[in-house]
Parts: C-alpha cells; structure tokens; sequence
C-alpha cells in the first residue's frame, strides 16, 4: 500500500513521481497503479494525475468515526443484580439475559462487583447449598473490577477488553456523593456492542 500513501499524501501525482518516490521505474509499477484504480483505491484523471480513490476516503472516514466515537454512544443497558441476590436466582438472570457478566450493586445503585459464569459453576458444582448464598460472596469487588466511563473512546474500552480477556465492562460515573471511588452504574459494553456497531458502519457504505 507505499503506492496509496504516497497518492494521498502528494495528490495530484504522476506516475512518473510515484515511481521516482520509491525508485523505481514507471513501467514497473503501471500494474500496481492498474489494480488499485480497479479496486477503487486511487483514482486517475487523464493529464493531472492520481488522487486517492473512494475506498481508501471510506476507510479514512469509518477509521476518524471510530476514533470518535464514545462508549455512551453504543452501549448498552446494564444487567444488574444487588449484592443480596442469592446465587440462584443471579443464575437464573444470567441464563435468562444470556450474558457473561452480572453487575453488581449495593440498595444505592452503587457499583460493588461482578459475578461471572464461572464464579458460579466453581461455588455451585458438587455445593447445591451454595446456590443460597448471596452473590456478595463470590463476585469481584469492586477495586478489580475494570470500569469505562460514557466519555472514554470505543476505542480504549476494546483495548480494555482485549487485555484483561473478558466479555464486557461496567459504564460508570462518578456518584453523587463525591466519594472517591464511589460510582453508579449507567450502561454495560461489550464486545457485541463494539462489533455490532462496526458491521453498521460497513454496511453504510
């Protein structure tokens, strides 16, 4: 993609220019050119030159949208249970939401923890009495417990998700009390969200 590049950062250019840039000669690289006209990439117009060509302006435009765009522009409603929930019954909202993760908050609305899937399979196989238990004994609390805000990018909550390998995040804000660390919970993101929104974007053009 040198050839790309080069157009979108010198256009109009000759071929003649392009080929001098990566040293080369003009008949080496007038199939190179061929193709991405075909493919849309670069466009010619006869005695200018070439310019960059719709495919590669669609790429640039979905890739600046993406950068822009903010988790409260695509997330979700959260699934919530409180603290007291019992194992059981946050068994059953899990199935029943067919998500990975509940979120978990105290009769505030403030965010405590999360309880998975498998925190619930580790305390329940082989323990039926476990599943009486409030999930307050089994979830993450709330300091590991990774969390993005409706103003972070789209773009760090994926990296977030990537990197601590799990399936969605708590959207938070600050609580109203203004105690650090205090938050209430306002959305969920997860990978759906974010992949869901991708295929929209191509499906636009």
């Amino acid at each position: 993609m040198e050839i790309v590049e080069i157009v979108k950062k010198h256009a109009p250019i000759t071929s003649e220019q392009i080929a001098e840039m990566l040293n080369l000669t003009r008949p080496t690289i007038r199939s190179d050119l061929s193709i991405l006209v075909s493919l849309d990439y670069i466009d010619a117009k006869p005695k200018v030159g070439y310019f960059p060509g719709t495919r590669r302006r669609m790429e640039d435009d979905h890739k600046m949208e993406l950068l822009d765009m903010k988790v409260g522009d695509i997330h979700s409603v959260p699934v919530i249970v409180r603290e007291t929930t019992t194992i059981h019954d946050a068994a059953v909202t899990l199935f029943l939401e067919n998500v990975g993760h509940l979120i978990v908050t105290d009769e505030e609305g403030l965010l405590v923890g999360i309880v998975s899937r498998k925190d619930m399979l580790k305390v329940t196989l082989g323990n039926a009495a476990a599943s009486a238990m409030p999930v307050s004994f089994i979830m993450t609390r709330r300091a590991n417990v990774v969390t993005v805000s409706p103003e972070d990018s789209v773009l760090d909550a994926a990296r977030k998700i990537i990197r601590h390998q799990i399936d969605s995040l708590p959207v938070v804000v600050s609580a109203e009390s203004g105690q650090e660390g205090e938050v209430n919970v306002v959305g969920r993101i997860s990978k759906t969200n974010i992949i869901k929104k991708l295929l929209e974007m191509l499906a636009e053009d």
